[in-house]
């Protein structure tokens, strides 16, 4: 660690490294206000403040967690503002909502997947199998915008397709 801004400082590299990511993500964070711009060192490189690995930590949890980068974004920017809210518990509970749904398509696609395998089916639009459970018709229930979430079956057409 460095010390001649100011202050204790890591290097572009060296924050990549200790948070995980690569240097063009920690620019693209900082273009995207997930991140404060960092000063420079006398020699014109970033300088970011240690905390700034403990933040992008955050950050890539929030992730995993389900959160995309703009609700990371809009909770690390509520956090700031350095009053409490309820925000995160919401987005919490609705991500929760959102994952109970991925997981109920997610077992129809694997009963339905388990049922092709047990079947013996050979073909998608023309299957001999006696048995076979095709079409996927509990699959292809689309799922609007306006429920917030896609189903993992859902195919869109390549422009292509028509």
């Amino acid at each position: 660690m460095r010390q001649d801004t100011g202050g204790p400082y890591l290097r572009s590299g060296q924050v990549a490294e200790q948070a995980g990511v690569n240097r063009q993500t920690l620019r693209y964070y900082e273009r995207r206000g997930l991140i404060a711009e960092p000063r420079r060192s006398p020699g014109g490189h970033r300088a970011y403040p240690p905390e700034t690995v403990a933040l992008l930590t955050v950050i890539k949890a929030a992730q995993r967690l389900g959160f995309t980068l703009e609700e990371v974004a809009e909770l690390i920017d509520t956090g700031r503002r350095g009053h409490p809210t309820p925000d995160l518990r919401e987005r919490a509970q609705a991500k929760i909502a959102e994952v109970d749904a991925w997981i109920t398509d997610l077992t129809t696609i694997r009963r339905t997947l388990s049922a092709v395998v047990s079947a013996g089916c050979d073909s998608l639009t023309r299957c001999t199998c006696p048995d076979c459970p095709l079409p996927f018709a509990d699959l292809a229930t689309d799922h609007t915008p306006e429920e917030g979430r896609p189903s993992p079956a859902r195919h869109e057409p390549h422009p292509e397709e028509g």
